[in-house]
């Protein structure tokens, strides 16, 4: 560990994996430098989709209040080798020796996610949980590995999310330039950086659903994975009905920061409310451009929340699945002041689709050559060094 941290340039793997089951997402990156200091180059990335199988032993554990537990002890290890079998086959392909690698540092699979405002036990702590464990893939893969980074969020107040906060700030704010970086994956969520630099100011926190609703009709009512390209949402119209009804969740009217899940925002949710809606409101395609506009208005009443423009220019970076869906974003941008202006989050020189695990990357280049700054709080939570350390022998 002395060693890692004492390197000028340390090679670090990040993973993640989200909440829309899509696959593992494996970067490569180049650190140097801690805190603000940090900077990254992305030598190399690829997303490695779930097998259908894969992701239906997730599914039965996901999100769920009831489940085997045998199958969940069982998946805890099965996702930490299926994972370290990943990133193996990863540098192979990129011909990287493991040796050459400092760190892995991963996510794991978020299995439920539980702050108190949402279980509503006021005896009860905030807690989250994500499996595959450390262990596993530090003996697998022979690398340094550190995982699990959201306990100590819940261990220091927090919610154990967001996380792409801590990141987001070392790598992208900019001096003068008021920034939204938004993440649209299962659940969105966004990170606000204020041109002053005041980590005091640094506001995150989860919108509501992103894809995850869209996912979910999408396979219900059409049997594909997605809405490629927003075309089914585009072919309807919105019922105003089911969305007054969707709008009702009491997490739209909480304060950020704040955070939620598809526990909150699932299927049997917006099935429930769905069927007390009046006849006509089955119409496949309504309900596809209802969900997605549910996305858009939450996203960006979120903002506007955060941040009125003032006339004043406001860049929003955007990452994610929902990133490649034209009809939702159209809609997003439709509810905002042109003040606002969108571009990929490769402007700022990480590749969109790797942001999240680079982000994870950082997280334990922090852990392991980070300097603690006692008393200070970002994002409403004090700034502490996230993850567990898993050593290989």
């Amino acid at each position: 560990l002395a060693q890692v941290a004492r390197k000028p340039v340390r090679r670090i793997i990040g993973l993640m994996s989200g909440t829309s089951l899509d696959g593992l997402d494996i970067a490569l990156c180049s650190m140097r430098g801690t805190g603000s200091k940090t900077k990254v180059q992305v030598e190399a990335f690829r997303s490695i989709p779930y097998s259908d199988g894969f992701k239906n032993s997730i599914r039965q554990v996901f999100a769920q209040r009831t489940v085997d537990l045998q199958h969940l002890t069982l998946l805890h290890v099965q996702i930490a080798e299926t994972h370290a079998a990943m990133v193996l086959d990863c540098l192979r392909e990129w011909s990287v020796p493991p040796e050459s690698v400092d760190l892995l540092a991963s996510h794991g699979q978020t299995i439920f996610h539980a702050p108190r405002i949402f279980h509503g036990l006021p005896d009860r702590p905030n807690a989250t949980l994500q499996i595959g464990d450390g262990d596993h893939l530090a003996r697998r893969t022979g690398l340094l590995t550190i995982s699990d980074f959201r306990q100590k969020h819940v261990a220091a107040g927090g919610e154990g999310a967001p996380l792409a906060l801590y990141g987001d700030y070392f790598l992208f704010s900019k001096r003068g330039e008021d920034r939204f970086l938004l993440n649209i994956g299962g659940i969105a969520n966004f990170t606000f950086l204020p041109g002053d630099g005041d980590p005091s100011r640094v506001i995150a926190g989860d919108t509501g659903p992103g894809n995850t609703l869209i996912d979910g009709f999408a396979r219900q009512l059409f049997g594909v994975p997605f809405d490629q390209d927003g075309l089914l949402a585009a072919a309807g119209t919105v019922d105003s009905a089911f969305l007054d009804k969707l709008q009702t969740s009491p997490y739209f009217k909480r304060p950020f920061p704040k955070t939620t899940g598809p526990e909150t925002f699932s299927m049997e949710w917006a099935n429930t409310l769905l069927a007390t809606c009046p006849k006509g409101s089955n119409n496949p395609y309504n309900i596809m451009a209802t969900v997605t506009q549910l996305s858009a208005g939450a996203i960006a009443s979120s903002i506007l929340e955060t941040r009125q423009s003032n006339g004043k220019r406001t860049a929003v970076y955007v990452s994610g699945g929902g990133a490649y869906n034209p009809e939702l974003m159209k809609q997003i941008r439709a509810e905002l002041p042109a003040t606002y202006k969108f571009g990929p989050i490769d402007q700022l020189g990480i590749p969109a689709d790797a942001k999240e695990a680079v982000l994870f990357a950082v997280l334990a280049n922090e852990t392991v050559a980070g300097m603690a700054k006692p008393g200070a709080i970002l994002g409403g939570v004090p700034l502490v060094s996230m993850g567990k350390i898993s050593l290989p022998e």
